[in-house]
Protein backbone atom coordinates (compact mmCIF):
# COMPACT_ATOMS: atom_id res chain seq x y z
CA UNK A 1 0.00 0.00 0.00
CA UNK A 2 1.23 3.17 -0.66
CA UNK A 3 1.10 6.74 1.21
CA UNK A 4 -0.63 9.79 -0.63
CA UNK A 5 -1.74 13.60 0.59
CA UNK A 6 -4.51 14.82 -1.00
CA UNK A 7 -7.20 16.63 -1.07
CA UNK A 8 -10.51 15.15 -0.37
CA UNK A 9 -14.28 16.68 -0.68
CA UNK A 10 -15.12 16.72 3.43
CA UNK A 11 -19.14 16.33 2.17
CA UNK A 12 -18.25 13.53 -0.17
CA UNK A 13 -15.79 11.44 2.67
CA UNK A 14 -18.88 12.02 5.18
CA UNK A 15 -21.60 10.61 2.98
CA UNK A 16 -19.40 7.75 2.05
CA UNK A 17 -18.61 7.12 5.22
CA UNK A 18 -22.40 7.44 6.75
CA UNK A 19 -23.27 5.35 3.74
CA UNK A 20 -20.66 2.35 4.18
CA UNK A 21 -20.03 2.45 7.89
CA UNK A 22 -16.35 3.13 8.04
CA UNK A 23 -14.42 3.77 10.40
CA UNK A 24 -11.91 5.84 9.24
CA UNK A 25 -11.07 8.18 6.33
CA UNK A 26 -8.65 5.71 4.93
CA UNK A 27 -11.17 3.07 4.91
CA UNK A 28 -13.86 4.87 3.20
CA UNK A 29 -11.41 6.41 0.52
CA UNK A 30 -10.41 2.35 0.16
CA UNK A 31 -14.06 1.51 -0.22
CA UNK A 32 -14.91 3.85 -2.29
CA UNK A 33 -11.92 3.22 -4.92
CA UNK A 34 -13.08 -0.61 -4.77
CA UNK A 35 -16.43 0.05 -5.57
CA UNK A 36 -15.32 2.48 -8.64
CA UNK A 37 -13.17 -0.10 -9.86
CA UNK A 38 -15.95 -3.13 -9.41
CA UNK A 39 -18.57 -0.78 -11.06
CA UNK A 40 -16.46 0.01 -14.12
CA UNK A 41 -15.08 -3.47 -14.69
CA UNK A 42 -18.80 -4.63 -14.63
CA UNK A 43 -20.19 -2.16 -17.11
CA UNK A 44 -17.02 -3.27 -19.21
CA UNK A 45 -18.09 -6.93 -19.01
CA UNK A 46 -21.72 -5.84 -19.73
CA UNK A 47 -20.65 -3.63 -23.16
CA UNK A 48 -18.72 -6.50 -23.98
CA UNK A 49 -21.57 -8.89 -23.34
CA UNK A 50 -23.85 -6.58 -25.74
CA UNK A 51 -21.64 -6.59 -28.19
CA UNK A 52 -21.42 -9.74 -28.94
CA UNK A 53 -25.28 -10.71 -28.10
CA UNK A 54 -25.87 -7.82 -30.87
CA UNK A 55 -27.57 -10.46 -33.93
CA UNK A 56 -28.25 -12.99 -31.58
CA UNK A 57 -32.33 -12.78 -31.91
CA UNK A 58 -31.76 -13.03 -35.86
CA UNK A 59 -29.51 -15.69 -35.83
CA UNK A 60 -31.72 -17.89 -34.13
CA UNK A 61 -34.25 -16.70 -35.98
CA UNK A 62 -33.25 -17.63 -38.75
CA UNK A 63 -31.88 -20.73 -37.29
CA UNK A 64 -35.40 -21.73 -36.45
CA UNK A 65 -36.38 -21.33 -39.70
CA UNK A 66 -33.86 -23.02 -41.30
CA UNK A 67 -34.62 -25.99 -38.96
CA UNK A 68 -38.44 -25.85 -39.63
CA UNK A 69 -37.49 -26.02 -43.20
CA UNK A 70 -35.43 -29.03 -42.89
CA UNK A 71 -37.81 -30.77 -40.66
CA UNK A 72 -40.73 -30.06 -43.22
CA UNK A 73 -38.78 -31.23 -46.50
CA UNK A 74 -38.33 -34.55 -43.60
CA UNK A 75 -41.88 -35.12 -43.90
CA UNK A 76 -42.29 -34.90 -47.24
CA UNK A 77 -44.22 -31.58 -47.07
Amino acid sequence: MSVTQIDLDDDALTAVMRASGARSKKEAVNLALREYAQRKTRAAAFTRFYEDAEGWADDMVADAGRAHRVEKAGRGV
